[in-house]
């Protein structure tokens, strides 16, 4: 198929567009029946992933079309913390590097450059340690990652609480990484999806694939309950439901959905200044990560059991503060279990004991995709032609899902990987 040409003028009106504008041109849902599309890409998944693929290559001018079964930012990508993780670059950049601090670039551009309003800022992030023997495994940890070329800092407790006065000063020290940074998730996938449309692609919601089949031709036609779509090359960016759209392709996936849940407090003053986390769990994972040949590394439950606490939060722009952490592999089940926002409750009291006297407002969960290895998969899949996979990247989607796209986008327009992507390879895992 021929590129489709992006009129420049689309690409102009970007600049200052906000929020508004950018919900008010989101795609609506198809009517007609029976019809077939064609694109040269087609990329099926509206998350993040999914959304910064197609905005990166309708820039580049090809000729690309996304669908998505529910609305933009549905699922995973628009019920998360909003938090964007990493440490900076490093002397060595290695794929976490690029998907970490290069998202964060992308999300400086979006905001700063294109004018979206995504409530995007490097507010960094405070890290409690809270025993003395976690305090000895991340001094050790600071230096080794300061002489990577990282930005992170080990704080006393009255440091903490000179830049963050809700801390618990009772703590044996904090982390403190100034290039961590948060965003509204919704605003943020839809404002990708909205500059995807302005230069180029073609976005369908309300569009649930139910068949792929090949084309002997070449390419594929993906079925929908009320249209056809045909393409010379797919991208799977179906998240947590690789699995499923992977069977239809008859290959096997190997992510699996991991039910991650939060909870809010109602809006109040600005009281919570940076993105919050601990320590306890990924010291208990450094030990042992808890993975075997069918459970993902790094859960706080395996096999019914919990065996640690995870957390993270942040106080929103609409005062709502909002903590999180569980991860556990309970199928497509994403009800929230009380019993466990109560544990995290009091793991986030522990690092700011505000929110042990405010009550909760309201609670929610969401399906983050774990490859059962750990790492990321992204890139092609040399099981069948011409398609493509942005996926695996654990509960971290949002954050480093702009620059998966962003690699993966550039994968299909060059056909060149880019030598980081290695990591990442889909040949590890995906099998027939």
């Amino acid at each position: 198929m021929t590129k489709k040409p992006t009129d420049p003028t689309r690409r102009r009106i970007l600049t200052g567009l906000g929020t508004l504008a950018a919900a008010s041109m989101l795609p609506g849902r198809l009517a007609a029946q029976g019809s077939v599309h064609e694109a040269d890409v087609l990329i099926i998944g509206g998350g993040m992933a999914g959304a910064s693929t197609a905005f990166h290559l309708a820039e580049q001018g090809r000729d690309v079309l996304l669908l998505e079964r529910g609305e933009i930012a549905s699922e995973a990508s628009g019920q998360n913390m909003g938090g964007l993780g990493g440490s900076g670059w490093g002397n060595n950049p290695n794929l976490l590097s690029y998907l970490t601090a290069g998202s964060a670039e992308i999300f400086k551009r979006m905001q700063i450059d294109m004018g979206y309003d995504m409530e995007f800022r490097l507010s960094g992030t405070l890290t409690a340690i809270h025993t003395e023997e976690e305090y000895d495994y991340y001094q050790d940890d600071v230096a080794s990652q300061k002489a990577g070329g990282y930005q992170v800092d080990l704080l006393s407790p009255r440091e903490a609480r000179a830049i963050e006065p809700e801390a618990n000063g009772e703590l044996a020290a904090y982390m403190y990484r100034p290039e961590r940074g948060q965003a509204d998730p919704v605003k943020s996938t839809r404002a990708f999806a909205h500059a995807a449309e302005v230069a180029g692609a073609t976005i369908h919601t309300g569009q649930n694939v139910v068949s792929i089949t090949p084309l002997s031709s070449g390419g594929y036609s993906v079925q929908t309950v009320t249209s056809e779509y045909r393409c010379q090359s797919l991208v799977l960016a179906t998240g947590a439901w690789c699995g499923p759209v992977g069977s239809m392709l008859g290959i096997n996936i190997p992510i699996v959905p991991i039910r991650g849940q939060m909870w809010a407090t109602a809006s109040m003053p600005p009281r919570v200044m940076h993105t919050i986390g601990s320590t306890e769990s990924s010291f208990e994972w450094s030990k042992d990560n808890g993975s075997d040949s069918v459970t993902p590394p790094n859960l706080t439950h395996k096999n019914g059991r919990r065996f640690t606490r995870h957390l993270y939060g942040r106080q929103r722009k609409n005062g709502e503060i909002i903590f999180g952490g569980d991860r556990e592999s309970l199928g497509y089940n994403g009800t929230p279990d009380q019993a466990g926002i109560d544990v995290n409750r009091g793991h986030a009291a522990d690092v700011i004991p505000l929110v042990a006297s405010l009550p909760i407002a309201r609670t929610w969960a969401g399906l983050m995709p774990f490859s059962v290895d750990g790492a990321p998969i992204i890139g092609k899949i040399p099981l069948r032609d011409n398609l493509f996979i942005v996926s695996g990247l654990a509960s971290s989607g949002f954050g480093r899902g702009p620059m998966a796209g962003k690699l993966a986008a550039d994968y299909i327009h060059t056909g060149n990987m880019n030598p980081v992507l290695a990591e990442s390879d889909p040949a590890r895992c995906v099998t027939e």
